[in-house]
């Protein structure tokens, strides 16, 4: 009996303690207790993914009640919340309490140790927004081979929205509330859901990563017609073209950006760059008078500007390389009469004196491969030709 006494008494917590658990854990209906915290209001643009993050348990708050969502992270924290939000397996380690995560990360293949050196230093280290693209591609199973194309691909995927008027903030460091964010998106898409983007971050990032947004901005434009070719087509510029000399490295230019401007959009964050659209006209001759069309009666357009730099010139510096786009067709009777259906220079007092060209939205036709061509500008003797696109035209 005393025996008997004694095993119910040990045995008695934990049956106790089992059947808790049980409840807990098996009844559908018993929810985790909501947590506040006293700095993210009502309408604070984060809470719904902190409160989702917090109740899924790869991220806490501060001791009394703060969540901190303007904090800095580090790289061995963001590690952590992507690795344990994920559900990535990780095994114990004796050495510093993010080693586990790292080695998880790597397995994944969420981090790689030409990121970065795998030391206290570095892990310590605040996160940038662009190392929180990269992590967060790698974690949807996005892959490049090139360093300043994993923003891009964040933005085109909507892991990563802008910081507003198309301002990407790579070298910024991320908040608590932007990685929380970042990480609901990761778990988004790999469940297979569709996540919103921001146009204005998605062409900042494809300037950033090859020179030029117009697969962006001008996506009905920059197409073959082949669905085979058009899920690539970005990867046919040809950035190691942009910079062209003669053969006697007596000229040397290079086009520093090719940035197309939506004209139907106020908004657009590119407009700052070229002259009020006022003073611009398109040419429709084929002379040298400063005759054209003012700009503002062509608002249904795009304006495809092209940023240049002459290193090193012994010619006219007034004088720069040819610039062209093959295989827009031109029908010259309207054309002549004001009416845009092809591609066109722009100018401000005389043609010539700026590198920008200008296609309406609708109203032209293709005729053959698209092309870009740059030329310089000497003869053909001492003269150079690049070829920085090529779209084929299906068939």
């Amino acid at each position: 009996m005393n025996t008997l006494l004694k095993l119910s008494k040990k045995a008695v917590p934990f049956i106790l303690v089992l059947t808790v658990c049980m409840v807990s854990s098996s009844n559908p209906k018993v929810k985790a207790a909501p947590v506040t915290f006293s700095d993210i209001p009502a309408n604070h643009w984060a809470k719904s993914g902190i409160d989702t993050a917090v109740n899924k348990g790869y991220v806490v708050g501060y001791p009394g009640g703060l969540f901190m969502p303007n904090a800095n992270v580090t790289r061995a924290e963001f590690i952590k919340m992507i690795v344990t939000a994920t559900g990535q397996p990780v095994e114990e380690t004796t050495g510093k309490w993010y080693e586990s995560y790292v080695e998880a990360a790597e397995q994944a293949a969420l981090y790689t140790k030409s990121d970065f050196a795998n030391s206290d230093t570095e892990w310590n280290k605040k996160i940038t927004r662009n190392e929180m693209a990269r992590i967060a591609a790698r974690a949807t199973g996005l892959k490049t081979n090139e360093a300043d194309k994993w923003m891009y691909l964040a933005t085109k995927t909507g892991l990563i929205s802008g910081l507003g008027a198309g301002k990407l903030g790579e070298k910024e460091y991320t908040t608590r509330a932007q990685s929380v964010a970042t990480v609901e998106r990761v778990l988004t898409v790999k469940s297979g859901g569709k996540l919103p983007t921001d146009k204005y971050a998605i062409g900042s990032a494809e300037l950033a990563w090859h020179k030029t947004n117009i697969f962006t901005v001008m996506p009905e434009v920059f197409k073959s017609g082949d669905p085979t070719i058009d899920l690539t087509v970005a990867e046919l510029w040809k950035e190691d073209k942009l910079k062209i000399a003669t053969k006697d490295k007596m000229f040397i230019e290079h086009i520093d950006a090719v940035i197309a401007i939506d004209l139907t959009d106020k908004n657009d964050p590119n407009l700052k760059l070229v002259p009020p659209l006022s003073t611009l006209k398109w040419k429709n001759t084929t002379d040298n008078i400063p005759k054209g069309i003012p700009v503002t009666k062509s608002m249904s357009s795009y304006l495809i500007y092209f940023k240049t730099t002459v290193d090193f010139s012994k010619y006219d510096f007034d004088v720069h390389m040819d610039i062209g786009f093959i295989g827009f067709a031109l029908d010259w009777g309207p054309f002549m009469k004001g009416n845009l259906n092809s591609i066109a220079n722009v100018f401000q007092k005389t043609p010539g004196d700026l590198a920008i060209k200008i296609l309406p939205k609708t109203g032209w036709k293709r005729q053959g491969d698209l092309q870009l061509l740059i030329r310089t500008p000497s003869g053909e003797w001492n003269g150079a030709t690049n070829e920085i696109l090529k779209i084929p035209q299906a068939h």
